[in-house]
């Protein structure tokens, strides 16, 4: 079960977020904020999985929300979740130590692939957004983005196109039916896919073949 905290000062946008991932199976909200210190309140009493939290907010805002969470290393992962595409937020956020920035015009899908991808200790950067963090990677202007950790473990193996997808649909917590329908591959050719990758991951469940792929970088 991912435990979600939602911060946003319009009380509409957090009701729509909550409905939309209480729908999914294995997602709950646990609480809600209205404005940036009322979220460090809430996630030092509830200990969420994620913080889902807007950037303009009164009282603090979200990137000065995440610069706290990562300052005094609380252990939950952080997703912006903003209208706003400018370089300056984007930047910004990433420098606090956020590990996704979304859009909320993104879809249904792309969201909820987003919250599941840093949930499980991955990064996720929408299309556009990507493409200015790499702007910024390349002219040097932010030391903390798409920093690799130190201790990354050497990829032993290598993984096909189809195993790579595979194993960000597992990470999403999808079954095999869910898999062969998005992919257009029989369930059989699913399951065949998800053994391969935990064999070769040497995972026995979903906790072990997570942890190995972030060992790996893989997310």
């Amino acid at each position: 079960m991912i435990n979600v905290v939602l911060a946003d000062d319009h009380v509409l946008v957090r009701d729509g977020i909550k409905a939309l991932l209480e729908d999914q199976t294995g997602i709950t909200v646990i609480d809600e904020a209205s404005n940036g210190k009322e979220a460090l309140e809430v996630i030092s009493k509830n200990k969420p999985d994620v913080l889902i939290v807007d950037i303009r907010m009164p009282e603090m805002n979200g990137i000065e929300v995440v610069a706290e969470i990562n300052k005094n290393n609380l252990d939950v992962k952080t997703l912006v979740l903003s209208m706003h595409d400018s370089e300056e937020y984007v930047v910004k956020s990433i420098q606090a130590g956020a590990d996704g920035y979304l859009l909320k015009g993104a879809s249904k899908e792309e969201f909820l692939k987003a919250v599941n991808n840093v949930a499980v200790g991955g990064k996720y950067f929408t299309g556009d957004v990507s493409t200015i963090i790499m702007n910024n990677f390349v002219s040097g202007n932010t030391s903390k983005v798409l920093k690799e950790e130190k201790d990354a473990k050497e990829l032993p193996f290598k993984l096909t196109k189809r195993e790579k997808q595979i194993l960000s649909l597992v990470l999403e917590l999808k079954n095999n039916k869910d898999i062969a329908d998005e992919l257009a591959i029989s369930k059989r050719t699913a399951e065949v896919h998800r053994f391969n990758l935990m064999k070769k991951l040497e995972a026995k469940n979903l906790q072990e073949l997570t942890t190995k792929a972030k060992e790996y970088q893989l997310l």
